[in-house]
Formats: C-alpha cells, sequence, structure tokens
C-alpha cells in the first residue's frame, strides 16, 4: 500500500469530522478555519487511515487527533509527526505541545523528540482551548513539550 500525508482542506472536512468520530474522539474546534491545521494519512484510493491535527495559538501549537488506523506502518506514523512539525514551522511557532493519558505511548514521543513537562509549563492561552480543559480533567494526563 503506498501511503499519502497532505494537508486537509474545506472538502475534506465531513470525512475528517466522521473518521475522528468513528475513532470515539471529539471534533470541537474543527472548522473551516482550522482545517488547514489538520493532517491527513490516506491511502491510494483516498480513504483517510490516519489524523494529525493542531490547535493553533501565538507561539505554539497543541497537538490533537492523532488517530491511525490498525496495519499502518510505524514510518508513516514518523512522516505525519514530521510533517506537523514542517506544518508548525511555517507557521512561525516555537514549539509544540501534546496531552495523553495512555502511558504506553512515551517512548513513541520521546523518540519523536517530545520530553515531559509539568503542568505549569503549559502555556496560559491553552486554557481558551476546550480540549485543554477536558485533558486536565483526566487525573493520569501526562504533558509533553517539543521545542521547534
Amino acid at each position: 500500500m503506498r501511503a499519502l500525508i497532505r494537508r486537509a482542506n474545506k472538502q475534506d472536512l465531513d470525512g475528517l469530522r466522521e473518521f475522528l468520530s468513528r475513532a470515539k474522539l471529539g471534533t470541537d474546534g474543527l472548522t473551516e478555519e482550522t482545517i488547514d491545521y489538520f493532517l491527513l494519512l490516506e491511502n491510494e484510493h483516498g480513504t483517510i487511515k490516519g489524523s494529525l491535527g493542531m490547535e493553533a495559538f501565538t507561539e505554539f501549537g497543541l497537538l490533537r487527533s492523532l488517530v491511525v488506523s490498525s496495519g499502518q506502518a510505524e514510518k508513516e506514523i514518523f512522516i505525519l509527526f514530521d510533517q506537523m512539525m514542517q506544518l508548525a514551522k511555517e507557521k512561525g511557532m516555537k514549539g509544540l505541545f501534546l496531552a495523553t493519558n495512555k502511558s504506553v505511548a512515551l517512548p513513541f514521543f520521546e523518540i519523536m523528540g517530545f520530553q515531559r513537562i509539568d503542568r505549569a509549563e503549559i502555556p496560559g492561552e491553552f486554557y481558551q482551548s476546550e480540549h485543554i480543559r477536558h485533558v486536565l480533567n483526566v487525573d493520569n494526563s501526562i504533558f509533553l513539550k517539543f521545542s521547534l
């Protein structure tokens, strides 16, 4: 299978919402204005097999909506992250943050260059985000940062 990673556009909105909903992820904040902060991993038939999004703030991005269908190669996930880092640099950002409650994913994120941080290190503007407010209510949330 040949995979393609590309930036999402307005025509992808309904398909991406459906893909994220099937993965039991929220779609709050996924709008026509924010869709170009999402990347899609597609198979050769144009079927979405993965996604990674970012909520953009002044100098930082908050990663969200990482979903990858089973059977995707690890290499494709690395490329998805690499492309998101390039997009963040393009947008003039200084760093990316993410939150997870899956400690099993930590080695992957650390290989990618993310470092664990305390909640107190989360930029104040992130508290505007519905996503971060939800994550803060999950007891075992772990926060990580990648400096660009």
